[in-house]
């Protein structure tokens, strides 16, 4: 009998683990790990340097991303070799399809494509080359005139504005500007002013930050000096041109210099600096509760962003309040929008990584891999570049 009891005690025994085994057993969550893919040092790996703009370097593998480390500029591939890589003598403007090299009051500006020819000759320029959305732009010499011209070097049009321009952007055809007297427009392809905006409610009227999102469909300002606003506006209507303010918030005591605003994430979200930190704002939001910033503090000044934002990831690179050269390649993880309601606090432990380095400069670049859930990761600091890749594992 005695033994009976005992097999059926081992019997339960054996039941309640293997019950416990199936309703307790959870899957283990992948984690988002950084993979090492290759260091390039600048001089050493080039291609060829100091070039003439004749000579053409070998077709290299995948995308060509532009730098400027160390005072060198150039493209670098997705193997970690270059297809331009040179001594940067004078100012330059680097795009993803094109880049020029200017002196303090160019009369020609020259126009490469990032196979180093030489893509569109502008004569008389009379300003300074802007390249944003594979368009060629001259902002004028007293900075506050903006004119476009084609690829043959032919002026497209011109605009003549009442103050200094402060702040530009163009996507999807269209061209943000903003003005130190406080004013935002907005042109479409043919140069035609299609939306203007006054923000009010401040001492000081500058727009010190403006960004359009990639489809167009949102406009994001930072404004004023005490006291400065965040506004993000919506488009609506069916002209293309009406735009309506969607969010607006107050930024504490705010910076007296130009501001980064950014959208990431495919446009769901909207980033900006702010004081001890940078502001997030979910533009896909369905809660109205949600529907409002959150405040992830960070130390020190930001010097290089990640301009994807891909997947809620988000990197980053600062440099200490102490010591410029003591810099900090930081993570972000977005919260998931429930928290955006939260207090502005919520986000305090989004950052899920910190790799300090020493470099009087830093540079950062992200693009999206073949993976949907990948990306590939650029940084720059001294005279090395190094490429990871952000997987799940």
């Amino acid at each position: 009998m005695a033994q009976k009891k005992r097999r059926l005690k081992v019997v339960v025994i054996v039941l309640i683990f293997v019950v416990y085994f199936f309703i307790a057993a959870r899957p283990v969550p992948k984690e988002t790990v950084l993979a090492s893919r290759w260091i390039s040092s600048l001089p050493e790996n080039s291609l060829f340097d100091n070039a003439d703009a004749n000579d053409s370097p070998q077709v290299l593998s995948g995308l060509l991303v532009p730098f400027t480390l160390s005072n060198r500029f150039g493209y670098v591939d997705s193997l970690g070799q270059f297809a331009i890589e040179k001594p940067k003598n004078s100012d330059i403007y680097l795009s993803k399809n094109m880049w020029t090299e200017y002196g303090a009051e160019p009369e020609r500006i020259i126009i490469n494509n990032i196979v180093n020819e030489t893509q569109t000759l502008i004569n008389n320029a009379r300003g300074y080359p802007i390249l944003l959305d594979n368009r060629i732009f001259i902002l004028g010499s007293e900075q506050n005139s903006l004119s476009e011209f084609d690829a043959a070097g032919n002026l497209k049009w011109i605009y003549e504005f009442g103050a200094p321009l402060t702040a530009i952007d163009a996507a999807s055809g269209l061209v943000l500007t903003g003005s130190l007297d406080g004013v935002v427009e907005l042109f479409n392809s043919d140069g035609d002013r299609i939306f203007y905006f006054e923000p009010t409610g401040s001492r000081f009227s500058v727009i010190l930050g403006c960004a359009i999102s990639r489809n167009g469909s949102y406009i994001g300002i930072i404004c004023g000096i005490d006291q400065q606003r965040f506004l993000l506006f919506e488009r609506f209507g069916m002209s293309g041109g009406e735009y309506r303010i969607v969010y607006h918030e107050f930024l504490e005591t705010g910076f007296r210099r130009p501001v980064r605003i950014l959208f990431l994430d495919d446009d769901r979200r909207v980033i900006f600096e702010r004081e001890n930190g940078i502001g997030c704002y979910s533009i896909k939001s369905k809660s109205i509760k949600s529907r409002r910033s959150i405040f992830i503090p960070l130390e020190g000044e930001i010097t290089a962003i990640d301009e994807l934002g891909d997947n809620s990831f988000f990197f980053l690179v600062t440099s200490s309040p102490f010591n410029n050269n003591d810099k900090k390649l930081i993570g972000i993880k977005f919260p998931p929008e429930k928290l955006f309601g939260l207090t502005r606090n919520a986000a305090k432990d989004a950052v899920f990584m910190k790799a300090p380095f020493k470099s009087d400069d830093a540079f950062l670049y992200r693009s999206k891999s073949g993976s949907q859930s990948e990306s590939t990761i650029i940084a720059g600091g001294g005279t090395v570049l190094i490429s990871f890749n952000l997987e799940e594992k």
